[in-house]
């Protein structure tokens, strides 16, 4: 599913308008977004937990020269499915 069918589902199933569903996401999208940025932990319940991890710096190998790479620490966003979504998938 891309973003346009979502939106016609957001729309379909909320009684909006698809401009109006398509102004909902991306809004949830940013407000995701920003938490993120910021540190924090998004919780829905029922569906899932965003959060960020942390993942150090670490050595690699390039895999055309077998030369040892430094790979630099970064952060990720992650995604925890909550029970309720965990166990509609099984």
């Amino acid at each position: 599913m891309n973003k346009t069918e979502l939106v016609e589902k957001i729309a379909a199933g909320a009684g909006l308008s698809k401009a109006d569903a398509k102004k909902a996401l991306d809004a949830a999208v940013v407000a995701v977004k920003n938490a993120l940025i910021a540190g924090d932990k998004i919780a829905l319940v029922g569906f899932g937990t965003f959060s960020v991890n942390e993942r150090p710096a670490r050595e690699g190998i390039n895999p055309a020269t077998k030369a040892k790479i430094k790979i630099a620490a970064k952060k990720v966003a992650k995604f925890k499915a909550g029970a309720e979504l965990a166990d509609a998938l099984n």
